[in-house]
């Protein structure tokens, strides 16, 4: 079960990993132009894995800003991962070791968290090891190749990667709309609050990355009183998938 889950979460990791890698050449320029070597973009990508934090670290050191403000200001743009991570915590089996939880933890970015939040059941550490083990090398590497030859690269060829992301999170909020009606709306008064937020004043002088903590607890805490999930619905859903997938691997033994 646990070798399956993982190459699970390596298949579901491809595209992930082939967007990041597309993305993070944009990111390696910006890198660049911080005095990052490609080692250094590697390591740097490798251990944070947030795009919008890693633009602001290298605008940071381009700007020769302290240890203090580079530190608070990739705090705050990646909060949001606060709530990630408590949504998931959610979804453990109650006795999973705590190193699962933390690197689990390490690995949670807006897509990852995305595919795994979207599975049935409980939550296997093993796909989410699976999706870290080939999404987060990519982003490593686009970083460092972006670093060596993004400035070679036209204008036009980095704006049309730089799509693939956006792409991605189509992907990953299409399919469980398409079956819940509240998901569903959720999503677009997500989409229409945020383009608001973007264009009143005093509310879009307030930095992107807090805007969408302050909208995701709002909508969300709005959403969960409006429409709570039925546990008992839940539970027997997980149950159901649960038993589907045991009698799935019985058969597989006995052919």
């Amino acid at each position: 079960m646990k070798k399956n889950a993982f190459w699970e979460g390596c298949r579901d990791g491809i595209p992930i990993g082939l967007g990041y890698f597309a993305v993070a050449f944009s990111l390696g320029i910006v890198a660049q132009k911080a005095g990052l070597t490609a080692l250094q973009g590697f390591i740097a990508s490798f251990f944070n894995v947030a795009s919008a934090g890693e633009n602001a670290l290298f605008n940071a050191i381009i700007e020769k800003a302290s240890y203090i403000e580079v530190a608070v200001a990739t705090l705050v743009i990646n909060a949001r991962y606060f709530l990630m991570s408590c949504s998931l915590a959610q979804k453990f089996d109650p006795a999973t070791p705590f190193y699962h939880r933390f690197f689990v933890g390490f690995g949670v970015t807006d897509e990852i968290f995305g595919i795994t939040i979207a599975r049935p059941g409980s939550i296997a550490p093993a796909y989410n090891y699976g999706a870290i083990f080939i999404s987060v090398p990519l982003w490593s590497i686009g970083t460092s190749l972006g670093i060596m030859v993004g400035n070679i690269l036209p204008v036009r060829i980095v704006s049309a990667l730089s799509v693939a992301l956006y792409g991605m999170f189509i992907a990953i909020i299409i399919p469980p709309a398409k079956k819940n009606l509240t998901i569903a709306i959720g999503i677009a008064v997500s989409f229409l609050a945020s383009y608001l937020c973007g264009i009143i004043p005093l509310i879009k002088e307030i930095k992107p990355g807090t805007r969408t903590i302050i909208l995701t607890v709002v909508i969300a805490a709005i959403l969960a009183i409006i429409k709570p999930v039925d546990d008992e619905k839940e539970e027997n859903n997980t149950s159901s998938t649960e038993t589907a997938t045991e009698k799935s691997e019985i058969k597989k033994e006995e052919e």
